[in-house]
C-alpha cells in the first residue's frame, strides 16, 4: 500500500497530511498545521521576508521528520498565493528541496496556479458529501487568495482564484485594533473589487450547496457551534445558517484582538487576521444568497490537502 505525504504551504499556514488509500477515500494517519505567515509583507514588498522563510523552514523540517518516521513513499508539496507573488521564491524552493529530499530523494515543492488550487480544493471538499446535494460551490478562503469553484459529481465546471484573503486584506486595509469604520469600508471595497471577477467568471446560479474550507471558515463554524475548544470532528460538515454566520462575522470584526485570543476555538496565529477573513466570508455569503438563493454554509475540514493526497494515490 502506498503511503503519501501532502504539504500545503499557503500565505498564513503550512499543513501536512500523511494518509493511505481507504475504500471511501483516504485513511488519515497524521494531520498538522503550523502558522508561519510566509506571506508576511509580500503584498507590499513582492518578496519573502527572511524571518518568514526561516519560520517555514523550521516547520517543514518537523514535517519531514514525521514523514520519514511514518514511512511516506510519495510526497507532494504545493505552494500557493504568496509564492506566486514573491520575486525571491527561488530561495524558498531551494530550502524546500533540501528538506523534502530527505523524505523522498528528488522531491521538490511546486507552485500551483490559482486554477489548480481551486480544483484540488474542490476534490478534497466534496468527497464526503452526497452527490445529490450538488451542484456545489466551494470557496477556499486563504491568506492571500480565495478560490471559487463550481462543480458536481462529474467534476469541476468553472474555477477562479481571486487575489483577496485574510492576510492580504489585513495588511492592506485593517491596521486598527479593532478597525475603524473607514478601515472596514476600505476593506469591504477591496474585497468586493477582487471578488467581482470571480463571480463574473463562475456561474453559481444553479448551485444547491455552498461549501467553505480553510481556517477562517472552520473557526466560524466552531463559534457557531459554541464549542469550548476546536474540535475538527464536530466542525466537519457543520451547517451554519447565513443569518447566524453574519452575526458571528461582524462580532469578530468589531472585537479587539485580545478578546479574540480568549476564544477557546481561536488559533493564536489567526487572531490578527480573522476579522478580515470574516469580512471576506460575509461578502461571499451575500453573493451566494443573492445569486443562488443559498441560506446556509456547509463547512468542510477536508480541502486542498485531501485533494493533493488523492492525486498522489491516483
Amino acid at each position: 500500500m502506498t503511503r503519501v505525504g501532502a504539504v500545503d504551504c499557503g500565505t498564513n499556514s503550512i499543513r501536512l497530511l500523511v494518509a493511505d488509500r481507504a475504500v471511501d477515500g483516504l485513511r488519515d494517519l497524521h494531520r498538522e498545521m503550523v502558522v508561519v505567515r510566509l506571506g508576511q509583507g509580500v503584498d507590499a514588498t513582492g518578496r519573502f521576508a527572511d524571518e518568514a522563510i526561516e519560520r517555514t523552514r523550521a516547520a517543514l523540517a518537523g514535517y519531514a521528520a514525521t514523514m520519514r518516521d511514518l514511512g511516506v513513499q510519495r510526497v507532494d508539496m504545493v505552494a500557493t498565493s504568496a509564492t506566486r507573488d514573491a520575486a525571491n521564491r527561488d530561495e524558498f524552493f531551494a530550502m524546500t528541496a533540501e528538506l523534502l529530499g530527505t523524505v523522498v530523494p528528488g522531491a521538490v515543492a511546486r507552485v500551483i496556479s490559482g486554477d489548480e488550487e481551486a480544483r484540488l480544493s474542490f476534490r478534497g471538499a466534496v468527497g464526503d458529501l452526497d452527490p445529490a446535494l450538488g451542484p456545489f460551490a466551494v470557496t477556499d478562503l486563504g491568506g492571500g487568495s480565495t478560490e471559487l469553484v463550481v462543480g458536481d459529481a462529474s467534476g469541476v465546471r468553472a474555477a477562479y482564484s481571486a487575489n483577496v484573503g485574510c492576510v492580504r486584506t489585513t495588511e492592506r486595509c485593517l491596521p486598527g485594533d479593532p478597525p475603524g469604520e473607514d478601515e472596514i469600508a476600505a476593506a469591504q471595497a477591496f474585497i468586493d473589487e477582487r471578488l467581482a471577477p470571480a463571480f463574473a467568471a463562475v456561474d453559481v446560479s444553479d448551485v444547491r450547496t455552498w461549501v467553505g474550507v480553510a481556517g477562517t471558515m472552520t473557526t466560524l463554524a466552531a463559534l457557531a457551534l459554541d464549542l469550548p475548544e476546536y474540535d475538527p470532528q464536530r466542525i466537519h460538515l457543520a451547517r451554519v445558517p447565513l443569518g447566524q454566520l453574519e452575526q458571528i462575522c461582524w462580532s469578530l470584526v468589531d472585537m479587539p484582538r485580545a478578546r479574540r485570543a480568549e476564544l477557546g476555538v481561536m488559533h493564536p496565529g489567526r487572531v490578527d487576521v480573522i476579522g478580515a477573513g470574516a469580512l471576506v466570508t460575509d461578502a461571499l455569503a451575500k453573493q451566494m444568497s443573492r445569486r443562488a438563493g443559498i441560506d446556509e454554509l456547509v463547512v468542510s475540514e477536508h480541502d486542498i490537502l485531501d485533494g493533493i493526497a488523492l492525486n498522489l494515490l491516483d
